[in-house]
């Protein structure tokens, strides 16, 4: 079976989201842990998790993403916004742990003109300073496009961050299909071989999620502009086989585009009926 969900709204509980999903057609789903541009998450609400991790068990809902702020920034050359990502990356995953299935993503950060070296430093020393031995919650480093100073535009990046985690067996790795598109991977063309590449640079053991986007510019863009299913130059062709490849297929996808609920509705209808 396909796992297919969207970007839901945190704002209700996850008792809300869980009914959402399933109303939508989905089985999983993605929600920021707090607002998207920072600040403080919203008080926990222990009863409506425990009744959401009931309501999941019996509406199969095995797996479900966290996505950290944008704002949250490990590799930022200021100490007070470094200081920031440290406490919510520890806030939300001392909460998420509470949760059934939950996976963490965020964007590894931008090094702001130190130099990816000092950036991927930064971020790994904020990992090593979050993730404890017994945490249950895996912590996804996020696929980037590469735009500006972003870390995490290639493969070597990524696994960079991850040599340099202590309990590294807590990381896994979000490839975002725009993401990857605009960076210069042809997921088009030649999927095969970037699933290849993946698998010697980071280990496709380590490849837990897809944001599954289509992109508003063509390949290796650098320009990260999600564009809804099939309508732009990735293509619903190159979707077929996305969901399809055997590396990938068992794994859940998470669909970021331009969308309302309704919209999201339609995108998991296509991907459900183009799934063999």
């Amino acid at each position: 079976m396909l796992k297919i969900g969207c970007h839901l709204s945190s704002v209700k509980g996850y008792v809300h989201m869980g009914k959402e999903i399933i109303s939508l057609g989905g089985n999983t789903f993605q929600f920021f842990t707090r607002n998207p541009r920072g600040g403080a998450a919203k008080p926990l609400d222990t009863e409506d998790i425990e009744k959401y991790n009931s309501f999941a068990q019996n509406n199969g809902i095995d797996v479900i993403l966290a996505h950290a702020p944008y704002t949250l920034n490990c590799a930022s050359a200021e100490e007070e916004k470094r200081e920031f990502a440290l406490r919510a990356f520890s806030e939300d995953i001392s909460r998420l742990e509470l949760v059934r299935g939950a996976m963490y993503n965020f964007h590894p950060g931008s090094h702001v003109g130190q130099g990816a070296d000092k950036g991927i430093e930064l971020i790994a020393d904020i990992l090593n300073r979050v993730i404890t031995p017994k945490q249950k919650t895996v912590i996804l480093l996020e696929t980037m496009a590469g735009k500006g100073t972003e870390i995490g535009r290639n493969f070597y990046e990524l696994r960079r961050i991850i040599d340099k985690v202590e309990l590294s067996d807590k990381i896994g790795v979000c490839m975002d299909t725009c993401h990857v598109y605009d960076g210069e991977y042809d997921i088009v063309n030649d999927l095969d071989n970037v699933l290849r590449e993946f698998d010697s640079i980071i280990g496709l053991e380590r490849l837990k999620a897809v944001h599954i986007n289509d992109s508003k510019n063509p390949f290796g863009s650098h320009k990260d502009r999600h564009e809804k299913i099939g309508e732009g130059f990735i293509g619903i062709e190159a979707f077929e086989r996305i969901i399809n490849n055997r590396y990938l297929r068992e794994l859940p996808f998470y669909l970021e585009t331009p969308n309302d609920a309704e919209g999201y509705r339609k995108e998991i209808e296509i991907l459900k009926n183009i799934y063999k």
